[in-house]
């Protein structure tokens, strides 16, 4: 009878503990769900090692239904107990085959690899399937799909929730946050209030207390380049954005947002720091979006026109045809590709206006060359740093749209924005043709019916600011009342009188848009939508931009411009010669199609262009041949990296050594040089879409006569691929390679000949082919015979390409490495790749204690925090004392000693196919460089712009 309240009692205390227990779970939860919200600086995080990479990537991405497979060396180590990540070294980022699809305790693949070996090692294990998220539902690639918004349709598979979340009662209010601030926020908030802050204005319009920059009048053409002088139409800061203006006293505020903290901290320039600062305060002042806008659109809903698409009607000329103007928008340097593009669109009778990017200096040297040529084209005098999202690309647009206004000599009447990636799909004649018949019409593709998702997914209720060529999110805004918000493709055609109205109109419409737009994200892709359906010329929308674009959303949805815009977006595909039956669907009018890179696929630019105006003669030089420039000398050597410049030396010592060889004869000189100076230029060179080496331009003294001459050197790389001897049964991979740069959405690496140094980080890809699931064995050795990494990396039938970038620690030994690929511990292949050592640190010859700071290899050769050795044996990869002394030694070597070492390590790997001289040479047998099929120098008829035919094109 005493037992039973004893036991009531305990009942009840184990309650009141259970209870208890659950409490103190739930407040941990919260607490971590708190700290997980909170943004720690993307960029500063990285570098704290790989565990705080995996934090970093839980706090960025707490809400997505699917998530971005996570970083996987980050996180293998602390489940594994394995190697963790490399301290300071910025994790495994481009986990990328990438990544596993989940955090395996105890991987499928390690555990088979230990029950198959007698010597077990520790291994990192990869679930992969292509790295790119097969086990999706897979979205269906419809050929008349053209809608450019870089929102993907599956929009659940794409996170945008990085740089801390949003709370969700902020839908109603600018921001809230009214939470007292922390150390890190009185920090920055006495630090901000420190400096005189200038006041923000908007560079589309005007916005509370701001005023337009003054317009300048347009000028005729000038002797230098036919540029139009403008001197104040923006701001000259580093991103292109929001221009600045100064007040005597700037608004100040409580910073506590966590967004603007974040974007704080990362941001670089004071300059930048202020603008966030002013830009969050006025917002939180409510004097910075507007809160109404008026429409003047007199239909209900949304208007769309129907236009008839009818092939044959397009080929006939009307009496009175439109005249269009071509504003081409572009960056990079690839010059070559432009001129072609350039040569297809091109008529006498319409106009072409060019703006070239701020930091593509070399590519606006060669339009100003070409543009000299033809009184219809024009560059402009400003330039704007235009980034993926920024806010630059819009006002670039209407700035271009105000020159082309005030250009009373170019009587045009459609705006066409084009960029060296689009290409002509019909003649320049079907396009006038059909224009004609629409004169009055406005053509601009929508993003479909869901709104709410549109602007939710494109980040229209979020504040953006772009400084220091970064797009900074700041927190969250509401919509304005009284319009209708539309958005689409950044790519259009516009009629003069819509132009006009969106250049010149001081409308409450027209303004206070202008000004919303200046603090927003991919503004191209939804300010012109948006004005014009709520404008009195709403009902001139044709949902159709008459284009057709590459989306393949599995791939091209990457994430892969976080690091210039804290969003993440949509990219599309580079066509291929497969698709070329897309261009002829007839379904509805299409004219241009994006995008195209000749240096990842330059067959299908050539299919087009032939069914266009027909093949070159037979025997046309170059036709299969693209050379795209990497390297100018008025670029300065400053804009090369150490490990470039160290190569570029060794091909060019490489290349004079081949001449000599081949061309010299005993008893002169004529055919001896000596190098001079640094690289003249480098151009990557490909045939038949196939990588064939740099070409590098170099400047040299002719021993026999003492006088300088101008030379050209083929480098081509040998080929590093191997197949194991004898062969295994395994027959899946079909190619592997290693180095940097790698573009998941190509699948190819952007670091052309792979070129790496002691402090780069290396990602080895694979290419499969289909078959049975399996699993392999990663092994990378160095050139010493130390294991630096091995993995697991389980491929599924479907694969086709994975990559995985090893967490190691640096500097890296230099030498000639392998990769060691095994199925069942069984070799299957290997490939191997070369890491320079440099006789360059920062543009100067290397000093002893620099040189023996980067090429002796990690400290006590540990490449990761677990050692490997005990692999060695089953390997059969032995440690030679006598080998790892000399590599001691070579590590200490400066002067024409490292040069020696670094060129026979080149010479290992890569060939001197060939040299030419560019201008007059003593040496009689040395060939010139223009009467080669291979030098930059060599005739390219396809891509050259010459007279204007008596048709009125250059094609």
């Amino acid at each position: 009878m005493v037992a039973a309240p004893c036991a009531r009692r305990l009942a009840r205390r184990s309650h009141s503990a259970l209870l208890a227990a659950l409490m103190v779970l739930l407040l941990q939860t919260l607490v971590v769900w708190n700290f997980s919200s909170l943004d720690s600086g993307a960029g500063e995080q990285r570098r704290a090692g790989a565990a705080a990479g995996a934090a970093e990537q839980q706090q960025q991405q707490p809400a997505a239904p699917r998530r971005e497979r996570r970083d996987l060396a980050a996180h293998l180590p602390a489940a594994r107990g394995g190697p963790g990540g490399r301290a300071g070294g910025g994790g495994a980022r481009g986990g990328g085959p990438g990544g596993a699809r989940a955090q395996q305790p105890a991987s499928r693949g390690a555990l088979a690899s230990r029950a198959r070996d007698p010597h077990p090692s520790p291994l990192i294990t990869l679930e992969t399937q292509d790295g790119y998220f097969s086990h999706r539902p897979k979205e269906k690639v419809r050929t008349d799909s053209n809608n450019e918004n870089s929102v993907p349709k599956d929009f659940e598979n794409v996170d945008n929730s990085n740089f801390a979340p949003r709370a969700q009662k902020q839908k109603h209010e600018p921001e809230l946050a009214k939470k007292p601030p922390g150390r890190q926020k009185e920090r920055l908030q006495r630090k901000l209030e420190a400096q005189d802050k200038g006041q923000g204005q908007s560079v589309l319009g005007k916005g509370p207390k701001e005023v337009l920059p003054p317009r300048g009048k347009a000028t005729s053409n000038s002797s230098q380049g036919k540029d139009l002088s403008r001197h104040s139409h923006a701001r000259k800061s580093g991103g292109g954005g929001s221009p600045e203006t100064k007040s005597d006293q700037a608004p100040k505020c409580d910073i506590s947002g966590k967004e603007a903290i974040s974007a704080l901290t990362r941001a670089k320039s004071k300059h930048c720091r202020q603008e966030i600062a002013e830009t969050y305060c006025r917002h939180k002042l409510g004097l910075l979006m507007p809160e109404k806008v008026a429409r003047f659109c007199p239909l209900e809903g949304k208007a769309n026109k129907n236009v008839q698409w009818d092939e044959d009607a397009v080929e006939y000329m009307p009496p009175n045809p439109v005249r269009i103007a071509f504003v081409l928008v572009v960056h990079g340097r690839a010059s070559r590709q432009l001129q072609r593009m350039f040569k297809a669109i091109y008529h006498k009778d319409h106009f072409y206006y060019i703006h070239v990017d701020k930091r593509s200096n070399y590519l606006h040297r060669q339009v100003l060359q070409f543009s000299r040529q033809y009184d219809n084209v024009r560059v402009t005098s400003w330039r704007m740093a235009t980034i993926w999202g920024g806010a630059s690309l819009l006002s670039t647009y209407l700035q271009s749209m105000r020159d082309l206004l005030e250009m009373t000599d170019w009587p045009w009447d459609f705006f066409i924005n084009l960029s060296a990636a689009d290409y002509p799909i019909r003649t320049n004649d079907q396009l006038v043709a059909f224009l004609s018949r629409y004169r009055d019409m406005n053509f601009l593709k929508s993003h479909g019916r869901d709104n709410a998702r549109f602007i939710r997914k494109q980040g229209l209720d979020r504040l953006f600011l772009e400084c220091d060529t970064h797009m900074w999110r700041l927190g969250d805004r509401r919509i304005p009342e009284g319009i209708a918000v539309d958005g689409g493709s950044d790519w259009f055609l516009l009629n003069r009188k819509f132009v006009e109205y969106v250049a010149f109109s001081t409308d409450d419409l027209v303004t206070k848009m202008k000004q919303f737009y200046s603090y927003t994200l991919l503004p191209a892709e939804s300010f012109f939508h948006t004005v014009l359906e709520n404008s009195p010329h709403c009902d001139t929308v044709v949902d159709n931009n008459l284009r057709i674009t590459n989306w393949n959303r599995k791939l091209g949805c990457k994430c892969q411009y976080k690091h210039i815009v804290d969003w993440c977006g949509c990219s599309p595909n580079d066509f291929k010669p497969q698709d070329f039956h897309r261009f002829q669907q007839t379904a509805r009018p299409t004219f241009f199609a994006r995008k195209f890179e000749a240096i990842v696929n330059q067959e299908i630019i050539g299919q087009l262009d032939s069914y266009l105006y027909g093949s070159y003669p037979a025997g046309t030089p170059g036709l299969r041949s693209y050379w795209e420039n990497v390297y100018d000398e008025p670029d300065g050597i400053h804009s090369l990296s150490d490990v470039a410049l160290t190569l570029y030396h060794s091909f060019i010592r490489l290349g004079l050594r081949r001449a000599e060889s081949s061309l010299h004869t005993d008893g002169e000189n004529s055919c001896r040089y000596y190098p001079m100076g640094h690289p003249a230029s480098v151009h990557l060179y490909f045939l038949a879409d196939r990588f064939q080496g740099f070409l590098i331009k170099h400047h040299v003294t002719n021993l026999a006569v003492s006088k300088l001459e101008t030379l050209e050197t083929w480098m081509m790389p040998k080929k590093v691929f191997k197949i194991a001897s004898p062969p295994s049964d395994f027959g899946r991979l079909q190619f592997s390679e290693v180095g940097t740069d790698w573009d998941a959405k190509e699948r190819l690496f952007r670091n052309f000949g792979g070129l790496l140094g002691p402090m780069d980080e290396p990602v080895g890809m694979q290419k499969w082919g289909k078959g049975p699931n399996v699993t392999v064995t990663v092994i990378w050795v160095d050139p010493v015979n130390v294991i630096a990494a091995t993995y697991d990396i389980l491929i599924e039938s479907t694969a086709e390409f994975t990559h995985y970038k090893p967490p190691l620690n640096l500097p890296l030994r230099p030498g000639v490495w392998t990769v060691k690929i095994l199925h069942h511990w069984v070799p299957v292949a290997e490939t191997k790749f070369l890491v320079a050592p440099l006789t360059f640190s920062n543009k100067q010859p290397i000093r002893p204690e620099e040189a023996l700071k980067l090429h002796n290899g990690p400290p006590r050769s540990a490449y990761m925090e677990q050692s490997f050795q005990s692999l060695n044996p089953v390997l059969s990869l032995h440690i030679n004392p006598a080998q790892v002394e000399q590599a001691r030694k070579n590590a200490a070597l400066t002067g024409t000693a490292l040069e020696a070492w670094l060129d026979s390590l080149v010479g290992g790997t890569w060939t001197a196919m060939d040299v030419c001289a560019t201008g007059p040479t003593a040496c009689p047998v040395m060939q010139t460089c223009s009467q080669t099929a291979w030098s930059s120098f060599s005739p390219d008829p396809k891509s050259e712009l010459g007279a204007v035919k008596p048709d009125g094109r250059l094609r």
